[in-house]
């Protein structure tokens, strides 16, 4: 790449609303070029590995797949991506979570977008990139002022990557047949991941599921 060239960016997010201000607010900076943009999860995964981009904007609660769990589905199509979290979520369980599976920055939608441009540089510096108001709550939390993690959250964590897909698919209504077909299994094996999700999440119906979807932030309410 040349040393001049702006840095590539992909953004994902499910309000296109959101999408279409982060782009205006990038598209001011001339270090900056926004090569896609989707509200699809998945679809964003695919076009990611075409586009190659050095730094993807991701957002946490989206329908089908939360962006925590699209890390590493991201990192298996492009590896040296950048990544950034964009989200509304500042609590500690959704930093460590997105930390441990590989995020590069942490940064919250509230900040300014002159923040937004300092954590795109810094990450694609290979430095790490958490706003003050997300560093302030890790902090807080390693001096004992966090509060604790809540029981819906470590049954959350209990999880496979895969137990996740189902259960957010789940979540949004979608019956065994949808899931299978969906994630590419069997109707079997699908019957099989709700029973266990069930059992470890103690939800015993789609409403339940949905209650600590939300809950959790891996769906919006």
């Amino acid at each position: 790449m040349e040393a001049n060239a702006p840095i590539r960016i992909y953004l994902v997010d499910d309000q296109s609303m959101i999408r279409a201000g982060i782009k205006s607010m990038l598209a001011k900076n001339p270090r900056f070029q926004v090569v896609g943009s989707s509200g699809e999860p998945r679809a964003a995964i695919a076009a990611i590995e075409v586009e190659r981009p050095d730094v993807v904007l991701l957002d946490i609660s989206m329908p089908g797949l939360s962006g925590i769990d699209a890390i590493s589905q991201i990192r298996k199509v492009h590896a040296r991506a950048r990544i950034v979290m964009l989200t509304h979520h500042e609590g500690d369980t959704f930093v460590e979570q997105a930390l441990k599976a590989g995020a590069d920055g942490y940064l919250s939608k509230d900040s300014e977008p002159s923040e937004l441009a300092l954590a795109v540089d810094s990450v694609h510096k290979g430095k790490m990139y958490l706003s003050p108001r997300v560093a302030g709550v890790l902090v807080s939390r390693a001096h004992g002022g966090g509060s604790p993690v809540q029981v819906g959250t470590s049954r959350l964590q209990s999880l496979t990557p895969r137990e996740r897909e189902v259960f957010q698919l789940l979540a949004l209504g979608k019956s065994n047949k949808e899931v299978a077909k969906a994630l590419s299994m069997s109707l079997g094996t699908s019957k099989k991941h709700r029973e266990n999700l069930q059992r470890k999440l103690e939800c015993h119906s789609a409403a339940e599921l949905a209650l600590l979807a939300i809950k959790e932030g891996m769906l919006s309410a």
